[in-house]
């Protein structure tokens, strides 16, 4: 049977200690014991179903990592207090003194930074690569390279990896690739597709509520374990806990997220279809004019569309500001980073999202001074906020006005 990831999801059932339709929350920050040989155990990691401390796990984040791993098709999941937190733990827990990355060139500029600026302190490097050219991937590999980093759909140029290769590729060197599926969830499931590691930040899309900040890592029961493990754990030693309250929110939103992705992807294709038609430089995945546009067609359900980014390019920073500031006093989005909000959220990465990235490679892989970021929203007439959008378009005459 096909893997549909919503079912999954839709089908796991958990009920509060008095018959709630929402499991309880543990609001507890330590948990009691009936023998002193139990906490031991629980300690040396060998009583399952007991709970030592929150830091270590709670109820309420097993629950929400038990529903994103059947999200994603893997053994299970263990959430963490931000997306960077997921990242930046499994990373450290695959990496030490003398190891490699080889790492997306386009991605987040938090992710970037970290392997860019912090951990060559620990003596982890990391190459640079365009993630879409395999014979270059491969070229970077040496004994020393622990791990393959990209994100399915890259921040925020949109490149798409081909995850399968990649996994193909780490196969063959005995390495793992980890993926951060944060800009594509339900619409590509990496796992099923041969990645080792699945991240998300679930302040975005999964969340959506744009009120919570967290991340998850999914993955086997073995990495997990050793990510929550008190003596050398990377998730339980630097502490990026998630708190019971917001994983309790974050698990009612993941509900929904299927319908939600749905009318994100069906707005942002909207968008960039009349954004093409009009001759603006547009990128996204369902266009077929993006390279990689029979790719993303391949890995996706085709359920959850091509996804809720899009970019444009104005042809400079000052113009790209100007129609931000314009959009959001018609009230079309908001001049905001993140996304997967019910609202639109529009930046200029280059100055914002990705500004860790230095101007030289910015320009080399791509990112230019006028290119938009949108994050489509759930708007219910997307026609209504296209022709908004184009007036002020034309207002700014990045468009040449229509003929009256």
């Amino acid at each position: 049977m096909a893997f549909k990831p919503a079912n999954n999801i839709q089908d796991l059932q958990y009920f509060g200690e008095f018959g709630g339709v929402n499991p309880s929350i543990s609001d507890s920050s330590t948990y009691t014991f009936l023998s002193a040989k139990t906490m031991f155990d629980t300690f040396e990691g060998n009583a399952d179903g007991c709970y030592l401390y929150s830091r270590h796990s709670s109820p309420s984040n097993l629950y929400l990592g038990q529903a994103l791993a059947a999200m994603e098709g893997t053994e299970t999941a263990t959430v963490t207090a931000s997306g960077m937190g997921a990242i930046t733990a499994v990373l450290l827990q695959l990496c030490g003194n003398s190891d490699h990355v080889v790492s997306s060139r386009t991605i987040y500029g938090g992710t970037y930074a970290f392997l860019k600026n912090f951990t060559p302190r620990m003596g982890i490097s990391t190459s640079f690569i365009d993630i879409t050219k395999l014979d270059r991937v491969e070229a970077a590999i040496t004994e020393h390279t622990k791990v393959i980093f990209c994100e399915s759909v890259s921040n925020p140029l949109l490149e798409v990896a081909d995850i399968a290769a990649l996994a193909k590729l780490a196969k063959k060197y005995k390495i793992q690739l980890v993926v951060d599926n944060t800009f594509s969830p339900l619409s590509i499931a990496p796992h099923k597709l041969g990645a080792d590691v699945v991240i998300h930040s679930l302040t975005k899309f999964i969340n959506g509520a744009s009120d919570t900040v967290g991340g998850v890592v999914c993955g086997s029961q073995e990495l997990i374990d050793q990510l929550r493990n008190v003596n050398d754990g990377a998730a339980m030693l630097l502490g990026s806990t998630m708190d019971s309250l917001r994983s309790a929110s974050v698990l009612k939103n993941l509900r929904t997220l299927h319908v939600r992705m749905q009318q994100h992807s069906f707005n942002a294709f909207y968008l960039a279809q009349q954004f093409e038609a009009l001759g603006l430089k547009t990128v996204y995945p369902g266009l077929e004019s993006h390279p990689s546009h029979n790719l993303f067609k391949s890995m996706m359900h085709r359920d959850y569309g091509f996804g809720g980014m899009l970019t444009i390019d104005v042809g400079s920073l000052e113009k790209a500001n100007e129609l931000m500031e314009l959009m959001q006093e018609e009230n079309l989005g908001y001049l905001a980073v993140s996304l997967g909000f019910y609202k639109t959220l529009f930046s200029a990465p280059g100055s914002s999202t990705s500004s860790e990235i230095p101007e030289d490679e910015q320009e080399e892989m791509g990112l230019s001074d006028g290119l938009i970021r949108f994050s489509i929203g759930l708007d219910a007439d997307i026609e209504r906020t296209f022709f908004k959008m184009k007036e002020c378009m034309e207002h700014l005459e990045i468009l040449e006005p229509e003929a009256v």
